[in-house]
């Protein structure tokens, strides 16, 4: 397993529509690895595959205490409810905003297995599937930003 470079804004393949997997091969199995260290290493709670430069439909996320998701062609089929949050991405090193996100969202996509399946998330799961599957579709959770004031700079 290797960590990976993470890409940021403004590298073009964070603005791709990244590509479905036709084939859960070896190489898709080391690209997960490979993001699962690449997460942990950036203590991040998901990783999309664009962020390390590889335009295909691959995310994972692990929410502290609980197991590791991967998803293989998410897509998001019902979003429930409205609410503010504070986002940050290791895309987008150094800030952070304030956007609306769902309360609750329903997704099928693969396993590594190739197995579809359906996952509920609510409160940081939610979040985190949304941003996962929002960099699949080439947006950055910037753009959901209108008002620049709601974006602000990290102190180190």
């Amino acid at each position: 397993m290797s960590v990976l470079k993470m890409r940021t804004l403004p590298d073009p393949v964070l603005r791709q529509k990244a590509s479905k997997v036709s084939k859960i091969d070896g190489s898709i199995q080391k690209l997960i690895d490979d993001m699962i260290e690449t997460m942990h290493a950036d203590a991040g709670v998901g990783l999309a595959a664009p962020q390390i430069g590889v335009s295909l439909r691959v995310a994972v996320i692990e929410i502290p205490g609980e197991e590791v998701i991967t998803l293989i062609n998410p897509e998001i089929i019902k979003r429930q409810g409205e609410r503010v949050l504070q986002e940050a991405c290791l895309s987008v090193p150094g800030y952070q905003g304030e956007i609306k996100r769902a309360v609750t969202v329903k997704v099928k996509a693969q396993n590594r297995q190739g197995k579809e399946f359906r996952l509920k998330g609510e409160g940081l799961l939610a979040q985190a599937l949304e941003h996962e599957i929002d960099h699949l579709d080439g947006v950055v959770y910037v753009d959901h930003i209108k008002d620049q004031s709601k974006l602000w700079e990290l102190s180190e």
